[in-house]
Parts: C-alpha cells; sequence; structure tokens
C-alpha cells in the first residue's frame, strides 16, 4: 500500500539534504587528510609528475606554461625534474642515442631533443649533495671499481680521493708528465693550450694545471659513467664531447699541445680522418702524444705502422718512442703532403674553411695552413703569459681588430675591477673554480680573471663571429655553441656564470624575433650551475626586467645593479643566486 504523495515528498527532501551534508563532511575530511598526512604530499608530487610529463606530451601545454612565465603570471616556481634526473644531459641522452646509427661512432655524438619534447622541469641534485667532492654527489662507483688499482681515483668512506693515475701511468701523472718533459718543453711558457682526448678523470690535465699549461679534458657519456662529472667536480678544465662524424667545436690551429692516453681513437680509420681532424686542431709547430696502444702494442703491429705512416705523409717530425709512447711534432709552414700516398690523403680546398666546426661534418681532406688566417705558429706566438695580453695575428686580420681587442681588454679589466669592489663578486678559489661566459668574443673576462686560481670556460656562440680563435692565441680556452640548444656538461657544472647580451644570444641575426624562449636558456644555465652557484647578466634594463621576472620561476634571488660608472650604453647589472633545495648540505 503506497505512502500519501505529501510524505514520499517529504523523504526525498531529507534524503537530498542527508546527501548534501555527507558531501559537505566529505570534502571537509579530504582536505585535511591531504593537508595534514603524507597521502597528500604523495598526491601532490604525483599531480606535478603528471603536469611534467603533459608538458612534454602536448607542445600546447608547455607552450602554456612557457607563455606565463615569460610575462611574469606563473607565481609559482617551476617544479624540479624527478629524482632520476640527477645527472641528465638532454643532448647526450643514452636511450634516445642508443637508437641512432653506430657508424662512426654517430649515436653517441650530440643529438639534442626539441624544446617541445621537454619536460620544463629543473634538475635537482642527488639526495645528500654537499659542496666538496663526496661520493653522494655523484654515487657512481664503477670507475673506483674497475680502475682504483691504476690510480684514477678511489672511494674512501663518504667521499672519493684521486691519486693522479691513470691507465697508462698508474704510478702517478706527475712521474708521466715529467718522462714527457725530457722531450717536450712542458716549462717555460712555451705551450699553453692542451686538448686531452679520452681524459679519464682527468688526471693528466689536472696535474698540467700546475705547471701553467691550460688543458682541456674531453671524453663521451660512456660505460665509465660520468668520468667528465669528476673532472669537473673536482675543478679541472672538461666537457663532454665525441670525435665521430663532425668536427670538434674549436677552430683550426688552438692547441698546443694534443694528448690521447689510451683514449682508443682509431686515429687512421676512415682513410685517417680522425688523425685529419688533430692535425687541424694542433697549432704549426705543436706536439702530439699518443701513448698506449697501438703504439708497440702487441698484436697491433699493422695498426701501429699505420699511424706512423700517416704521420710521414703529413711530414711530422718523429720526437720520440719511449716504450708505448709516442710524441710527434707538426711541422710550420704549408703541408708537404705528396701527390700520392696510401691514404689518399689530400689538402683542402682553399675555399674550404678551416675553422668552421658547429655541427660541421669531418673532413677527409687536410687543412692547408695557409688558409688559416694570422701568423700562429708555436715559436712564432709569444710565451705565456706575454700571449694574453699581445694582440694576436688573428685578431689584427679582422677589421679595426687592433682597436677592438684593445678597447675590449680595457673594458673587461675595468669591468671586473667593478664586479670585485662595488658589487662583493668573489671571483677566486676555493669559492669559484669553474666559470663561463657564454657570450666571450676575445675573451676579454677571463683575461681579467687570469691572475686568479679559476678557469673560465669561453664560449662563443655559432652564429655570431667565430672569435675563438682569438682566444687560443691568447691562451685561453673555450667552444663553439648554440645557446638555443643545450650545453655538453653534467648538471651543477659551473660555480659562476657570465653572460654579455643575453638575448642576443637567442635573436634571429637578420630581425629582432626569437628564435627560442629565454625560459629555456634559464633553465639550461639552472641545470649547469652549481647549487650555491651566482649567475650575471649584463643587459638593457628592458631585457633584465624580463629575466628578472623569469628568475623566481628558476628559484634565483636576484637584484639589478647600476653598471660601472665609466662605461657608456644603457647596461644594468643582474646579479642572482641559485636557491638549492632546503637540505643542501654545505661543506
Amino acid at each position: 500500500m503506497g505512502l500519501p504523495a505529501s510524505k514520499r515528498n517529504n523523504q526525498r527532501q531529507w534524503s537530498l539534504l542527508d546527501i548534501v551534508t555527507a558531501a559537505f563532511f566529505g570534502i571537509v575530511l579530504l582536505f585535511f587528510i591531504l593537508l595534514f598526512t603524507p597521502l597528500g604530499d604523495s598526491m601532490a608530487a604525483s599531480g606535478r609528475q603528471t603536469l611534467l610529463l603533459s608538458t612534454a606530451s602536448d607542445p600546447r601545454q608547455r607552450q602554456r606554461l612557457v607563455t606565463l612565465v615569460e610575462s611574469g603570471q606563473h607565481l609559482q616556481p617551476i617544479e624540479y625534474c624527478p629524482a632520476d634526473a640527477v645527472a641528465h644531459m638532454p643532448c647526450e641522452d643514452p636511450r634516445r642515442n642508443s637508437q641512432l646509427s653506430r657508424e662512426m661512432n654517430f649515436y653517441r655524438e650530440r643529438h639534442c631533443p626539441l624544446p617541445e619534447e621537454t619536460p620544463l622541469c629543473l634538475i635537482p641534485p642527488p639526495s645528500g649533495y654537499k659542496i666538496s667532492i663526496w661520493h653522494a654527489n655523484m654515487p657512481y662507483n664503477k670507475i673506483a671499481d674497475r680502475k682504483g688499482h691504476q690510480g684514477w681515483m678511489k672511494r674512501e668512506g663518504d667521499y672519493f680521493t684521486f691519486p693522479g693515475g691513470g691507465t697508462m701511468f698508474p704510478g702517478g701523472a706527475g712521474q708521466y708528465i715529467e718522462k714527457l718533459s725530457q722531450y717536450i718543453p712542458l716549462n717555460g711558457g712555451v705551450l699553453r693550450t692542451a686538448l686531452d682526448m679520452g681524459c679519464g678523470v682527468a688526471s693528466f690535465g689536472g696535474t698540467l694545471l700546475s705547471q701553467g699549461i691550460l688543458a682541456l679534458s674531453f671524453a663521451p657519456r660512456d660505460s665509465h659513467k660520468s668520468q667528465i662529472q669528476f673532472a669537473l667536480e673536482r675543478g679541472v678544465p672538461a666537457f663532454v664531447a665525441m670525435l665521430g662524424t663532425r668536427r670538434l667545436p674549436f677552430p683550426a690551429s688552438s692547441f698546443d699541445l694534443m694528448h690521447c692516453s689510451r683514449c682508443l681513437i682509431p686515429f687512421t680509420a676512415y682513410n685517417a680522418t680522425y688523425f685529419i681532424e688533430v692535425d687541424r686542431l694542433l697549432r704549426p709547430g705543436g706536439y702530439l702524444v699518443i701513448s698506449g696502444p697501438p703504439v708497440q702494442w702487441p698484436k697491433q703491429d699493422k695498426e701501429w705502422a699505420d699511424l706512423q705512416a700517416v704521420a710521414r705523409a703529413l711530414c711530422y717530425e718523429l720526437i720520440a718512442v719511449d716504450g708505448n709512447t709516442v710524441i710527434w711534432k707538426k711541422p710550420v709552414g704549408d703541408s708537404c703532403l705528396p701527390s700520392q700516398n696510401e691514404f689518399g690523403l689530400e689538402l683542402c680546398d682553399e675555399s674550404e674553411p678551416p675553422s668552421d666546426a658547429w655541427y660541421y661534418k669531418l673532413k677527409k681532406c687536410v687543412t692547408r695552413p695557409s688558409s688559416v688566417k694570422g701568423d700562429n705558429a708555436l715559436g712564432t706566438i709569444p710565451k705565456w703569459p706575454e700571449r694574453l695580453t699581445k694582440v694576436p695575428s688573428r685578431a689584427i686580420a679582422m677589421k679595426n681588430g687592433l682597436d677592438v681587442f684593445e678597447a675590449d681588454a680595457r673594458r673587461w679589466a675595468r669591468r671586473v675591477a667593478y664586479y670585485r669592489d662595488s658589487l662583493d663578486l668573489e671571483l677566486k678559489s676555493p669559492a669559484v673554480r669553474n666559470v663561463m661566459d657564454m657570450n666571450a668574443f676575445f675573451g676579454g673576462f677571463a683575461a681579467a680573471l687570469a691572475s686568479e686560481s679559476v678557469w673560465v670556460m669561453n664560449v662563443i656562440p655559432a652564429r655570431k663571429p667565430l672569435t675563438l680563435d682569438v682566444i687560443y692565441d691568447r691562451g685561453l680556452i673555450g667552444v663553439y655553441h648554440d645557446w638555443c640548444e643545450p650545453f655538453s656538461t653534467y648538471p651543477r657544472t659551473y660555480d659562476f656564470i657570465h653572460v654579455s647580451g643575453i638575448e642576443s644570444l637567442i635573436k634571429r641575426p637578420d630581425s629582432s624575433k626569437s628564435r627560442c624562449s629565454l625560459v629555456d636558456l634559464m633553465v639550461e644555465m639552472d641545470r649547469i650551475l652549481r647549487p650555491e652557484g651566482k649567475v650575471l647578466i649584463r643587459d638593457t634594463p628592458e631585457v633584465l626586467d624580463k629575466v628578472a621576472r623569469m628568475a623566481h620561476a628558476v628559484r634565483w634571488s636576484s637584484t639589478i645593479h647600476d653598471k660601472e660608472p665609466e662605461s657608456h650604453g644603457r647596461e644594468k647589472i643582474l646579479l642572482s643566486e641559485l636557491n638549492g633545495p632546503s637540505e643542501l648540505t654545505i661543506c
């Protein structure tokens, strides 16, 4: 028998009220659970991770986030990447590169994702990171376990030690270098710039620093995980690179000394293409040292014979063969390359640019010394440190080069003095060791720091005038790079980053439009900067206002300062410090 209609309606009203009440209390309860329990943290982290992944899978979502950060409307800092990204190098990602061709080690060279394919997040430091050479900074034991008996490095408790050894010099790089000094003028300032190929943990380059030789070490990201990171962590100049299908990012006639200690580069393969690249980079009168196979190595007689044959074809002077070490000296002047040789070597056409080296394919021709502008042979250029301040012939060869060089040197001496005296910047060890100048021009900033125990990676943007040869002639080091791509180094590399004209790094040469986002550039700067590191940016007030708006998003504390009184123009200076995670320990 049914209820009266009035009672049926009253029952429905009470049921609806019960539902609303229950929902209200349920929401309140959920709020308190999310606010005060670990479940809330877990769900929030999951949500952030979903957002980060969505910025990579959905380019439109990523672009919306970039636009918000650029406009200063993104009030919260950009999130940290997942914990497993602590050693992430976007252009040297083994998971992506493993799908590429093995021919000439193409898969181990730079291969950068498009910005829209990359999550917009900040690389976190490892758990327990401390500003010192601690195991927690790079918890990778592979090198210590495999190479400890050769003196590369050892783990002792919570930290690593570096005895200074190597595969070819287990007794220490000091003894090895002393042997080389019998044949090479390693003292007295004759040699200044060196390239250590396949460097391990850079014991060789680190030891040369004490003798006034600035050695830049490189190696790929390979099975010896983080060997370059170990070098950088201990303050030795290094970066990630692979001699594969492209020229290394240096101008012709850069290095006074080139060194390979069991670097396993097949110099005579592909019609001696790799030896030809070494020849392009080695300064006339410079020295080439190869230790290890195939030099008088068991079962490698043919490889050793081929190596000697290439050196003879290029008229290299054999200085010595000492055990498994060979030392050659490159000739000065035009090559005596014969028209007939077993490798089919030919001189490059005079129109071939000898110093173009950004994504530039290796050539199977020998660079003509006469095609390299200026008189830059070893023995002709001044000894170190005089060569730092003397105007290089390659600068004089530029339009108004003499006047521009001298004005640039005065300008940077004045600016660096202002940084120290008025901005209270500490630009010396132990506070600062690894320094980068992102837009170096003639290396004036680095030259002004030459008396300090720091080293500067001078970067010449690949779309600007290629003045890196002048930097090497001064006895400084650096690389070509395009700042619309990530840099080839591990996270947390540099203590101090300097950039003059940051917006010019991403502008199209023929218009005011940008080729890439300033947000992505600042995220990349954050990746390669150490926790507690500093950034100094010089630019117009309008540009610095934009940078200051974005600085909060990348977790930088920033202040804007007036430029030094003697300088003309409208520049101002933005000084930023990276705010590391709260658990960071300073030791």
